[in-house]
């Protein structure tokens, strides 16, 4: 797994935790950071994370790297 695959992977689960925050308490942790929902830098942060979920999509369909021993 590539650093790259890491960082989206922990992008994810992050934006998961902060769905489960909205759906369960109805408080989103990243427009209370930030400003709110419209604030720029809160949309910057709703784009990667979506971005980072796309990406995490083809590690569904990779191929497992070989372990040599």
């Amino acid at each position: 797994m590539s650093i790259l695959d890491r960082i989206a992977l922990a992008l994810t689960v992050i934006g998961g935790i902060n769905w489960g925050l909205v759906g369960i308490f109805r408080f989103d942790l990243v427009a209370w950071l930030f400003g709110g929902q419209d604030a720029l830098i809160s949309r910057i942060i709703y784009t990667v994370v979506g971005i980072a979920a796309l990406w995490c999509i083809s590690l569904l369909f990779r191929g497992r790297d070989s372990v040599r021993e």
